[in-house]
């Protein structure tokens, strides 16, 4: 009768053994990503500077302008902000060419809402930088840039920009263009 009793006993366990013993059946998944472009996200915005009172003192002023970059290339490259200018002029006045820079470097870039990026790393700008002008633009010199291996994703890099307005300045409306690229490599 014992025999009896164990026998479906002995049944089971082996078919749980068996059930735990079976192979899982194996799959693979796979997605394929495809390179976006490297953009502004936004137009960089025009800088308006404050408006100044001469007093016969030389005087400076500063306007933040943000970069929004985004870099969907998924390759790493990194990427670096250029900038050219022509002079600021009004009617036949000028400042000098050296007249707007950006005395540090800007904090480092942060990520756009509900984006997971890598942030640009510590540029290899030195600082402070002065935007090249004359009275046709001349070459574009490298303002900010994202080492290879970072600036991946939507971000934003904000500089500080100040105007030198020298105590012998004409009063007037003074405007400069500015040409602003984003290119890749570090």
């Amino acid at each position: 009768m014992k025999f009896r009793t164990m026998l479906p006993a002995a049944a089971v366990t082996i078919g749980a053994a068996l059930l735990a013993a079976a192979p899982a059946g194996a799959t693979t998944a796979s997605e394929t990503l495809t390179a976006g472009s490297l953009a502004f996200a936004n137009a960089p915005g025009n800088v308006t500077f404050p408006g100044t009172t001469l007093d016969g003192s030389n005087k400076t002023v500063t306007a933040g302008q943000a970069f929004d970059i985004a870099d969907a290339t998924g390759s790493g490259a990194g990427w670096n902000i250029t900038a050219t200018s022509t002079t600021f002029t009004s009617g036949t006045h000028t400042l000098s060419t050296g007249a707007t820079t950006i005395a540090s470097a800007p904090g480092a870039p942060t990520c756009d809402s509900n984006v997971t990026c890598t942030v640009g790393g510590s540029t290899t700008v030195s600082y402070p930088y002065s935007l090249p002008a004359a009275a046709t633009a001349p070459t574009a010199t490298k303002l900010f840039n994202a080492p290879a291996g970072t600036g991946m994703g939507d971000q934003t890099v904000t500089p500080t920009w100040t105007l030198a307005i020298p105590a012998n300045a004409y009063a007037g409306n003074y405007t400069s263009t500015w040409t602003l690229s984003l290119v890749s490599g570090p």
